[in-house]
C-alpha cells in the first residue's frame, strides 16, 4: 500500500501538527509544543520507523528533543513510538491508559503479524492524572483533559489556551469513521460537547487532515446515526452484523474505514442492554464482523 509522505503545518505560534496520510488504521497525527528551550510532544507513532520520522521531522524544525510525551490514549498507534523518546522524556497519560497500554502490550503485531512494527518497548506512563492537569513548555500552558470514557476509558484532550488549538486525540478522526468499541457511544457524545466549550480555532484530530469545530457536527451526526441503527435493530432482534449490513450510510458512506460501523453498533447494543461505558466487548468478535463489512478481505495496518 502506498501513501503520502507525512508532513508538517504549523497552526499558531509555537504549534505544530505531524500529519500522517492517508490517516487510516495505524496512520494517526501526533504534534509538538515548543516554549523556549522546552518541547512537549503529543503522542507518537505505531511503528519504529515512524516514530523515528516524527522524531526527525520535530529536529528539522530546530526544536530540542522533547522533555514530556502526552498520549491521548494507549492504542499503539499513538504510543508504540514512545520508546523513541524515552529515557529523554517523561511519559504522561491518564490513569486508565497506563492501565490500558499495560493490558494490550503488543496488540497491534497480533493484529496485523505482517507489519513491520520494528523494535517496539511498551512504555506506558510515568506520571498519570484523573480528571485534568496543567502542564507548561516554557511559557506555552499545556490542559490536559479527561472528557470521560469515549473512544476508550482513558482519552486525554490536550487544549493550548492562548493558541486556541485542540489536539483532540481519537474523539475525532476528520474524514474517518469514530471507532467505539473500546469506549462508548454516549461517553463520546458528551466528549463533543466538552471540545465545543473550548471553541478552538484549530482542531488537530487523530487521524486525518486539520479542520475545524465542523468536525464536532459531522461526528455528532454519525455517532446519532449509529444509535438510531442500533435501536431500530435491537428492537428487530437483529445482530450487529445484520443492522450494519443492512445500513444506509448516506453522508457517511465515503469516509474512511466504514466498517467500523458494526463495532460502533457493538458497543451500542451494550449500552442499551445496561452494560458500563467502556465495558469490554468480545474484540475477536468484533475483528470478524469488521473483516465481513470489508468484504471478507481482513483490515489492513496502513503503517
Amino acid at each position: 500500500m502506498s501513501v503520502d509522505a507525512p508532513y508538517v503545518l504549523q497552526p499558531a505560534r509555537g504549534v505544530y501538527a505531524y500529519v500522517q496520510p492517508d490517516g487510516g488504521w495505524c496512520l494517526n497525527n501526533a504534534g509538538f509544543v515548543a516554549g523556549g528551550d522546552r518541547t512537549l510532544l503529543v503522542d507518537t507513532a505505531a511503528t519504529e520507523r515512524r516514530a523515528l520520522a516524527l522524531r526527525d521531522a520535530l529536529t528539522a524544525t530546530g526544536l530540542p528533543l522533547p522533555r514530556t510525551v502526552v498520549n491521548t490514549h494507549h492504542h499503539g498507534d499513538h504510543t508504540y513510538g514512545n520508546g523513541v523518546f524515552t529515557p529523554g522524556a517523561l511519559v504522561l497519560g491518564h490513569d486508565n491508559a497506563r492501565a490500558e497500554q499495560l493490558a494490550a502490550g503488543h496488540q497491534l503485531e497480533a493484529i496485523w503479524p505482517g507489519t513491520d512494527f520494528g523494535k517496539i518497548a511498551i512504555v506506558p506512563p510515568d506520571v498519570t492524572y484523573s480528571d485534568r492537569m496543567t502542564l507548561y513548555a516554557g511559557e506555552a500552558e499545556v490542559q490536559v483533559i479527561h472528557p470521560g470514557v469515549a473512544h476508550t476509558t482513558g482519552d486525554s484532550v490536550v487544549w493550548l489556551p492562548e493558541q486556541r488549538v485542540a489536539f483532540t486525540g481519537d474523539l475525532v478522526f476528520a474524514g474517518g469513521t469514530p471507532f467505539l468499541a473500546m469506549g462508548s457511544l454516549a461517553g463520546s457524545l458528551r466528549a463533543l460537547e466538552l471540545l465545543r466549550s473550548l471553541d478552538a480555532e484549530t482542531v488537530v484530530p487523530g487521524h486525518g487532515p486539520l479542520t475545524d469545530g465542523s468536525a464536532y457536527d459531522a461526528t455528532e451526526r454519525y455517532l446519532r446515526r449509529v444509535a438510531e441503527l442500533a435501536a431500530e435493530g435491537r428492537e428487530q432482534g437483529l445482530t450487529p452484523l445484520e443492522v450494519a449490513r443492512r445500513a444506509d450510510l448516506g453522508e457517511f458512506a465515503a469516509w474512511r474505514e466504514s466498517e467500523r460501523l458494526v463495532a460502533n453498533v457493538h458497543r451500542a447494543y451494550a449500552e442499551l442492554e445496561g452494560r458500563p461505558e467502556g465495558a469490554p466487548l468480545d474484540l475477536l468478535t468484533v475483528l470478524g464482523d469488521m473483516t465481513v463489512m470489508n468484504g471478507g478481505t481482513p483490515i489492513l495496518c496502513h503503517a
